[in-house]
C-alpha cells in the first residue's frame, strides 16, 4: 500500500514547502500579534479577535428560562485561538487541517462547526490562511453559522452565564486563574519584561492580593500571553531557581557536565554515605564535600587531608625532624602552596563570621549594609534577625523585636540620639 506523502512527487512537495514558508512570511507581517508562532515544522497557532467596522448588538441568551437575556453592543468578540496543521503537499494537493479551535471565554457555542467550514473552504492549489484570517476576524462567519441574519443585524448567542459573558465580550483582556482580568497587551509587555531580566518570580497576577500571597502564573496562563520563546526561558528560569533554592544540591564537578544533583535521602552523616553523589547526567561519582572522585566513606577528604598537613607543619617546631618529613613527603613548595591557601580560607571564614549572618533556612551568608535587621533570605525566603541569626516568624517578624532579649528595640542598629539632624533653617 502506498503512503499518502509517498504518492506525492519530491518535486512537488519542495514547492509545498516553498510555499507555506512564503505564506507564513506574509501572514506575519501582516498579522504580527495573529500569527503568535510556529509551534513545529508545519503548525501554526493563531489567535483571531473578531474586529467590527462598527458598534454591534450582541444579545446573550440563557440556555434555560431562569438564566435570563442579557444585550451588550460591543466593537470586538474574545479571540479565536486556532492550532493548523499543514500537511506536506499543501497547498497545491492537500488542505490545512484545524487540529484544536476554541473561542475564549467559550462565547462560541458551534465551534465545532466552524472548524468543519473553515476546511471545506480550502480548494487544491489555494494558499487559504489569509482568507481564514480575514473571514474570522471581520465576523463574516457568523451570518454563515447563523448566529446574525444581515451585516447590521443583532448576534445572538445562546450561553448558560448571560450576565458572566456580557461582562467579558468586546474585551481584549485576560481572565487569570485568580479571577483578576488584565489588558492582555500590558500583561504581555510586563511578564515578557519580567521574563527577559530573569525575573521568574514576578510572572504572576499582577493585582497587590495576588503580588502579596507571591501567586505565580502557571504554564497555561503563560503560554497564552508570551511567545514560545518566551515560555521556554521561563520554563528554564523556574527550573534555575528552584534548584538553587535548594541547599542540598551540588553541581557535578566535571567541568562539561556541572549538573545539579541532589542529596540521597535518609544517608547517616556519620556513615560517610551522606557525602556521596552521582551526576545523573554524566554519571560520575564524586564526593559532595572535596568534589573530587568518590573515595568512600571512610577516607579523609582531600581538603581534610590538606588541613591536617598544613596544622601539623605550623605546629612542628622549625628544623625540626617532623617538618624535614613533611616536606620530604609532599615537597617544600607545595606545603608552601598549601599554607597560603589556607590561610586565605581562614581570612574569607573570619570575615564571614563578622561581617555575614548564615540563614537559618539554608545556610546562605547575607551581608547587610543599610535597613533594618529583618531580613528575607534570597535563596530559600526564610525570614530571620540579622543580629542573632535566629528565624522569625513571616506573619509578624517584628514581634522579635518587642519581646525581652538580646535583640528588644534593635530592629535598627542606631539610636535616635545618634543621628545628626541638618538644619534645614525652618522654625525649631
Amino acid at each position: 500500500m502506498t503512503s499518502c506523502i509517498s504518492s506525492h512527487t519530491q518535486e512537488t512537495l519542495d514547492e509545498c514547502q516553498t510555499l507555506q514558508q512564503e505564506e507564513y512570511e506574509v501572514l506575519e507581517s501582516i498579522y504580527p500579534e495573529y500569527v503568535s508562532s510556529r509551534i513545529n515544522e508545519g503548525t501554526l497557532k493563531l489567535e483571531i479577535p473578531v474586529e467590527f467596522d462598527h458598534s454591534q448588538n450582541v444579545v446573550i441568551m440563557g440556555d434555560t428560562p431562569s438564566a435570563g437575556t442579557e444585550t451588550v453592543s460591543v466593537s470586538t468578540l474574545p479571540p479565536l485561538l486556532i492550532h493548523v496543521a499543514l500537511p506536506s503537499a499543501y497547498p497545491l494537493q492537500e488542505g490545512p487541517q484545524v487540529s484544536f479551535i476554541r473561542a475564549t471565554h467559550l462565547w462560541h457555542p458551534g465551534i465545532g462547526a466552524l472548524a468543519k467550514h473553515l476546511t471545506e473552504m480550502w480548494q487544491p492549489g489555494d494558499s487559504v490562511l489569509y482568507s481564514w484570517i480575514e473571514y474570522l476576524r471581520t465576523g463574516d462567519f457568523l451570518e454563515t453559522l447563523g448566529m446574525q441574519c444581515g451585516v447590521d443585524s443583532d448576534i445572538k448567542i445562546e450561553h448558560s452565564n448571560p450576565p458572566g459573558l456580557a461582562a467579558l465580550l468586546g474585551s481584549k483582556c485576560l481572565r487569570l486563574l485568580c479571577e483578576h482580568v488584565f489588558c492582555r497587551s500590558c500583561l504581555r509587555d510586563f511578564w515578557g519584561l519580567c521574563i527577559d531580566e530573569g525575573d521568574v518570580s514576578r510572572v504572576g497576577c499582577p493585582d497587590p492580593e495576588c503580588v502579596k500571597q507571591k501567586r505565580e502564573a502557571n504554564e497555561e496562563e503563560v503560554a497564552r500571553v508570551v511567545s514560545d520563546e518566551e515560555v521556554e526561558r521561563w520554563r528554564w528560569l523556574r527550573e534555575k531557581r528552584n534548584i538553587e533554592k535548594d541547599p542540598t544540591i551540588v553541581h557535578c564537578p566535571v567541568e562539561q557536565c556541572q549538573g545539579p544533583v541532589k542529596k540521597p535521602p535518609n544517608e547517616d552523616p556519620e556513615s560517610g554515605w551522606d557525602r556521596f553523589r552521582q551526576c545523573p547526567r554524566c554519571n560520575f561519582t564524586f564526593c559532595a564535600f572535596c568534589r573530587r572522585t568518590w573515595h568512600g566513606p571512610i577516607s579523609a577528604c582531600v581538603i581534610e587531608h590538606r588541613e591536617k598537613v598544613v596544622l601539623d607543619y605550623l605546629a612542628a617546631d622549625e628544623d625540626s625532624e617532623e617538618r624535614d618529613f613533611i616536606e620530604q613527603r609532599y615537597g617544600k613548595n607545595n606545603i608552601k602552596r598549601l599554607i597560603l591557601r589556607y590561610e586565605e580560607e581562614m581570612a574569607n571564614k573570619e570575615w564571614l563570621d563578622q561581617s555575614t549572618t548564615e540563614c537559618p533556612g539554608c545556610s546562605c551568608h547575607v551581608e547587610k549594609n543599610l535597613g533594618c535587621n529583618h531580613m528575607t533570605c534570597w535563596k530559600c525566603g526564610k525570614h530571620f534577625c540579622y543580629r542573632c541569626g535566629a528565624a522569625i516568624s513571616p506573619s509578624n517578624p517584628y514581634e522579635h523585636f518587642s519581646l525581652p532579649g538580646s535583640c528588644f528595640q534593635k530592629l535598627f542598629d542606631y539610636d535616635t540620639q545618634d543621628l545628626e539632624w541638618e538644619d534645614m533653617g525652618g522654625v525649631a
